[in-house]
């Protein structure tokens, strides 16, 4: 099993090339795999502008907003027409549809989740001053207020917001993570990544 820790603020940021925006690219599973050809990616966004979002055919995706106004996300054929304007609201869509992004006021951050469709699944949830859990053989914790407490198959650490604020894991057999606030007003979210065929 691959267990990596990581803070936000330290990773690069690559400009998009309509440049509207910025990722930083927290994990691209397998190691050396791209945007043709991970299993699952998960990254943070920031969008400074209205402009079109990426088709990735055969990829479903998750996002949520971290800090910011939000943004209207439309297709073409009117099918998906939502307001990403509720902080850590996961949002589910369809990679193969391409999504117009339009801004609902100032710079936005978000929280996106990739995965190759019909070899694994995500769910992506928060948990607010209370204790969390994660059983899954991939999976990522981020700590968005406040500190906590892991244990199990990241060993024993401490995450904080704005320092080392994150861990992920991968190739696990149904590994265990629980996650304890240490703080009241603590916010973390988690992401579990199943394999389908299991």
């Amino acid at each position: 099993m691959t267990v990596a820790f990581f803070s936000s603020a330290q990773l690069p940021a690559m400009p998009w090339k309509n440049g509207g925006g910025t990722t930083q690219e927290v994990v691209c599973w397998p190691p050396g795999a791209d945007l043709s050809s991970f299993a699952w990616r998960i990254s943070i966004a920031q969008i400074a502008s209205s402009g079109p979002f990426s088709a990735f055919p055969g990829v479903d995706r998750s996002i949520c907003l971290l800090q910011g106004d939000g943004v209207q996300l439309t297709s073409a054929d009117g099918r998906i027409d939502h307001a990403l304007n509720r902080p850590l609201v996961p949002f589910a869509f369809s990679g193969d549809v391409a999504l117009d992004c339009r801004m609902l006021g100032g710079v936005s951050r978000d929280f996106n989740v990739m995965v190759r469709r019909g070899a694994l699944r995500a769910s992506v949830r928060v948990a607010e001053g209370q204790a969390g859990q994660v059983v899954a053989p991939h999976g990522l914790l981020l700590a968005l207020r406040g500190a906590w407490s892991l244990s199990g198959a990241a060993g024993t650490a401490t995450l904080a917001a704005g320092a080392q604020d994150g861990v992920y894991w991968a190739d696990g057999d149904g590994a265990a993570v629980a996650a304890t606030p240490l703080a009241p007003d603590a916010q973390l979210l988690l992401v579990e990544l199943h394999d389908v065929t299991r």
